[in-house]
């Protein structure tokens, strides 16, 4: 039975006589599919991200012989192959004429178990099971992986007097493990905990910024890499090809990048190298690179993935930001954080997010004055029109009359348009070119969670963060920082975009504020 036959099921009828042919080809026609489906769809080699993946490393005790690790791997034909448990082998060099290329790979094999026979009529005996067991040879000619798969191989020289781990694992040596020439299966995606695709999802964004200020603002060429890169891994975990079995070879990546970049600063950017920061940021590359260093997940004794070295690289990383920020000269500007977090801006800026009564003309901020210079009034034709204000591309948008109220009890009602999809353009008028200008937006904070990416001028400031959510005093004024570097001409044009999935933008009015 094949796919060039025709696969043909068993068909029980009422009267349907059945023999042990009928029987075995009925199992038969599961094990060919499933064979059939690992073929075009997995390939062949070995499983990433199952136990330890069939990994070959030497003992330890200066012999010749090697241990092999739990894994799961496929041949050509479609077959599994499951070591359960580690074992050793030991090679023989009197076995082979030397020197020459010993082979290690895994073959399928079928063995007939658990025979019975009736002793009220011997004719009727046999095996009531077939045992699939995956074997662990030695070969001296190339693998044909229709039949076999390599999962190491070692030059062996007569002189050998033991077997060790490369020490260049791109370039083994005589008598060392040479892993280069493993295949591997195809496997897509895979579980990460949600918490922490979330906390990776705001790292990579985060880490991509930086990297790129870095690369524009001080000129550090390298950086660019780095900023592609950690958009590259952020598509790579939207697409959803991100799992167990390729985190932490991606995450590596990574490191190399970056580490680039601090040999970089090093030799050609004496200024940034002389910062405080700038040592904490090269110390957080080390760590981050030796933690990642094994490029895989380990299998507690339940043979679930234990997440905790991931944990820990997402923390290196997560806490190399902030000195990574005080090289580039930035504050975190994009990230508003709800209360009782910690934010980038001051606190007297979140203050003001719940600020109920008319926004004054001024605003002093840690002794900076800052000045109102434009709003937009939302739903007044004759502002909207002298602002180019417009919703464009829009899945959907409505207009909506709000009544409510700001955390401090006092009611507001105001009309306000919101949309999903698309994006808001507007201008900001009476601008001063050089200096910062801060973004206040009215808005309905019953439903949060959210993200909104700004542009000014065709250049992408960042994204403005909005966590958590108030259904009871549902109005605030959000705030968000356009830097001086941005604030280019008398008049900006601003885009926003939603970032977040299938959430809506609302917006009742706008204010505008520089220091002047």
């Amino acid at each position: 039975m094949s796919e060039d036959q025709g696969f043909k099921r068993i068909n029980f009828f009422k009267g349907f006589v059945t023999t042990t042919k009928d029987w075995n080809d009925a199992e038969l026609y599961h094990v060919e599919k499933h064979k059939l489906h690992n073929r075009c769809f997995h390939g062949a080699g070995v499983v990433p991200g199952y136990r330890q993946e069939l990994a070959v490393h030497a003992r330890g005790r200066a012999d010749m012989s090697i241990e092999i690790a739990p894994g799961y791997a496929l041949d050509g034909q479609g077959n599994d192959m499951l070591l359960y448990e580690t074992e050793i082998k030991t090679i023989n060099k009197s076995d082979f004429k030397l020197p020459l290329t010993v082979y290690v790979v895994l073959k399928y094999v079928e063995e007939f178990t658990d025979f019975i026979a009736y002793k009220e009529n011997l004719d009727f005996k046999g095996h009531r099971r077939i045992q699939e067991k995956a074997v662990v040879d030695l070969s001296i000619t190339e693998p044909n992986i229709l039949n076999e798969v390599e999962i190491a191989r070692i030059a062996l020289t007569e002189d050998a007097k033991k077997i060790t781990d490369a020490k260049d694992p791109l370039n083994p040596g005589p008598n060392e493990i040479d892993l280069r020439f493993v295949p591997k299966a195809g496997v897509v995606g895979g579980y990460l905990p949600m918490e922490m695709i979330t906390r990776l999802r705001t790292m990579l964004r985060a880490q991509r910024d930086s990297f790129y200020r870095l690369a524009r603002d001080k000129k550090v060429l390298s950086a660019n890499g780095v900023a592609l890169g950690f958009m590259t891994v952020d598509m790579l975990l939207e697409s959803g090809t991100v799992g167990p079995q390729n985190i932490m070879p991606l995450l590596s990546n990574l490191g190399s990048l970056q580490w680039d970049t601090v040999n970089e600063i090093e030799a050609t950017k004496p200024t940034l190298k002389a910062m405080k920061d700038f040592g904490q940021f090269k110390h957080s590359v080390e760590v981050f690179r030796d933690l990642v260093d094994d490029k895989a997940l380990t299998v507690d004794e339940n043979d679930l993935i234990n997440f905790d070295s991931l944990d820990q690289v997402i923390a290196i990383q997560e806490k190399s930001s902030s000195p990574l920020s005080s090289i580039v000269g930035e504050q975190i500007h994009s990230e508003i954080l709800e209360e009782g977090g910690e934010s980038s801006l001051s606190n007297e800026w979140t203050k003001i997010k719940e600020m109920s009564g008319d926004m004054p003309e001024v605003i002093t901020i840690d002794g900076q004055e800052w000045t109102l210079i434009d709003s937009i009034n939302v739903w007044d034709k004759e502002s909207e029109q002298a602002h180019a204000f417009q919703v464009c591309e829009a899945r959907d948008s409505w207009h909506s009359r709000q009544r409510l109220r700001y955390p401090d009890g006092v009611t507001v009602e105001d009309v306000g348009i919101a949309h999903e999809g698309g994006y808001t353009s507007f201008e900001i008028h009476n601008v001063t070119p050089n200096r910062p200008v801060m973004l206040m937006r009215r808005m309905d904070y019953a439903r949060g969670d959210n993200e909104i990416e700004y542009s000014v001028n065709d250049a992408r400031v960042g994204i403005c963060q909005c966590t958590s959510c108030d259904r009871r005093f549902r109005w605030r004024n959000w705030p968000f920082l356009i830097p001086a570097e941005f604030v280019t001409s008398e008049v900006l044009h601003v885009v926003q975009k939603a970032v977040t999935a299938e959430r809506d933008i609302n917006m009742f009015h706008f204010w505008f504020y520089q220091a002047l």
